[in-house]
């Protein structure tokens, strides 16, 4: 059992990342370097790691920040490809020919575009891309980030085609025979079990997140409208809730009849179609259109290097008859300003469900380091599998579908990297810092300054702790920025303390897929890489402050639901 020592000190490293970015709105790139000297320290000093164990660690977080890194790049090279070939400007002329009202595009773009994204790519890639949409359509880029990171909760629990749970809880539960032999017991193999956790994360989320899209424009208009009130988000409320049922509904069904590996693809496509067709037929669209104020009133620290509505193009969209746009001397239809984005969800989808190219681009380019530095560890960087990859290859195929010239494809990747460059600190340091607070304890075979929390927390909560199980997935999520990697630090953790309290392990592994998603929402290096793509890398802590709200939140009604499942409504699920 933890001493009140050790408890302190594991605290110590989030307290500086707290204090620091939080407390003193410092950047990452400031605080994150800072964080991993006190980790170091806590580790060397309070969990006998060795500079051996700590290097390791770190290169291993490098390592991983480096994947992050190539996505990020990815997405700010399509994007600036784009705005390069005057494509983003037809697309903005698009969502405002649905609606002119920024209330409108946030349910279109974050909630439904947003979780369609995350179902078909994950690794933070919606921010990356949903972020510089808004921006193109006029938001503020702090707003656009904001809300960016709030409303695709629903969808990442399932991640990209089901990752986070098929990953994160089933191939790890295979590996336990404890697990797989009282999974057994109940007449179902693991797979089956997983997708039953599934349907409960589903659960949890379509009751929570009835108002996930209504916190959405609620954000946006309390703390980046003229009147700073959720009063405008009040009067698209039948809105959000439509939005909700259409992605629900489908989302719901899908994961209770196919497994996990669909629920957020279905639910937002479903949603997406029905929404738009019911706001092109009249219903639900505003009474008065909704938007910021004049942006010469705008704080400093709401916009950054990439200016709202910005074009490269030098010309206004303008919209003509049969869907063209004219941008300056260029007309491009929507379409064809539309495809590069299509085929990169195409692309991403096809890449996850396809067993030989899944395969393929898993096994090829795959740069590995096993065994580093003789601990155990292992990472690599799947150069062609990570969605940096995809994102890469339709800049590619864009340069000939768009026309572009030799000063625009130079001009993209010039600007790419100038954008990319100050998130490299922040996101290596981050990740680092992750890494040693989950690799302490491991050269003395003692338990992590992760585990030794997260006990803290259930020895103290006593039979309430199903309330904190859904905090205790977003803490993983939160230091690791992944609800997969949550999921395998803690999936068993949770079992094994459903076990002792003698409540239902699938509800409360349910919460936990659930957490996960949650602390996305506040994971340094995910507010970091979406607000990199947006030009405001050192914003970080005035994001996550906001980000505690929506949190908060989902982390309480979580709470609330997942102790009347286990002891009231469903006492006698497995």
């Amino acid at each position: 059992m933890a001493t009140p020592t050790q408890i302190m000190l594991g605290l110590l490293p989030l307290a500086v990342i707290s204090f620091l970015m939080i407390g003193r709105y410092w950047s990452a790139t400031r605080a994150m370097p800072i964080a991993w000297v006190v980790a170091a320290a806590v580790g060397y000093f309070g969990w006998q790691m060795t500079p051996r164990w700590i290097a390791a660690a770190s290169i291993n977080g490098a390592i991983t920040a480096t994947n992050i890194l190539w996505i990020v790049f990815g997405a700010i090279l399509l994007l600036y490809t784009l705005k390069e070939t005057g494509a983003f400007d037809v697309i903005n002329a698009g969502f405002t020919s649905i609606s002119d009202d920024r209330r409108v595009q946030v349910v279109l773009l974050v909630f439904l575009m947003g979780s369609f994204v995350e179902s078909a790519a994950g690794f933070g890639t919606p921010a990356a891309i949903v972020g510089p949409l808004l921006v193109g359509l006029g938001f503020p880029p702090l707003a656009a980030v904001v809300v960016a990171l709030t409303g695709n909760l629903m969808a990442i629990t399932f991640g990209a085609v089901g990752t986070p749970l098929i990953i994160g809880l089933q191939d790890i539960f295979e590996s336990s025979d404890p697990i797989s032999s009282a999974v057994a017991g109940q007449g179902m193999n693991v797979e089956q079990w997983v997708a039953e956790i599934g349907v409960w994360a589903a659960t949890h989320h379509v009751i929570v997140g009835m108002v996930l899209p209504f916190i959405g424009v609620a954000m946006m208009t309390r703390f980046f409208g003229e009147e700073r009130s959720i009063k405008p988000a009040l009067e698209v409320l039948p809105l959000t809730l439509f939005a909700w049922a259409s992605f629900a509904v489908p989302y719901w069904v899908t994961a209770y009849y196919l497994g996990p590996t669909f629920p957020g693809l279905f639910g937002s496509m479903i949603g997406m179609a029905v929404t738009v067709t019911a706001l092109r037929a009249g219903y639900f669209e505003p009474d008065e259109t909704w938007d910021f104020g004049p942006e010469a009133q705008w704080p400093d620290h709401w916009i950054g290097d990439i200016q709202p509505g910005e074009s490269t193009n030098r010309g206004t969209a303008v919209a003509t008859d049969g869907g063209t746009v004219t941008v300056g001397s260029k007309q491009m239809s929507l379409p064809r300003a539309w495809a590069p984005y299509l085929i990169l969800a195409g692309l991403l989808v096809l890449t996850r469900v396809i067993d030989p190219l899944t395969g393929f681009l898993t096994s090829t380019l795959v740069f590995e380091w096993a065994d580093i530095l003789g601990t155990g560890m292992s990472n690599d960087f799947a150069l062609l599998y990570l969605p940096g990859a995809i994102f890469v290859f339709v800049h590619l195929l864009t340069i000939p579908l768009h026309g572009m010239n030799t000063t625009e494809i130079k001009d993209a990747w010039m600007e790419s990297a100038e954008k990319v460059m100050p998130a490299v600190i922040a996101l290596v340091f981050a990740v680092a810092t992750v890494q040693i607070m989950i690799q302490s304890g491991q050269s003395a075979n003692i338990d992590s300054m992760l585990v030794v929390l997260s006990e803290a927390t259930a020895n103290a909560a006593g039979s309430i702790y199903p309330f904190f199980a859904a905090l205790v997935g977003a803490f993983g999520a939160f230091l690791a920025g992944s609800n997969t990697v949550s999921d395998i630090l803690f999936g068993t953790f949770q079992y094994n303390i459903a076990t002792d309290l003698g409540v239902s392990r699938t509800i409360v592994v349910g919460a936990q897929a659930v957490g996960g998603a949650i602390g996305n929402l506040v994971a340094v290096h995910n507010v970091v890489a979406a607000l990199a793509v947006v030009g405001l890398v050192g914003e970080e802590g005035r994001v996550i402050r906001l980000e505690l709200i929506p949190l908060a939140y989902y982390a309480t009604m979580t709470g609330i639901l997942t102790l009347l499942f286990v002891y009231v409504i469903s006492p006698g699920v497995f």
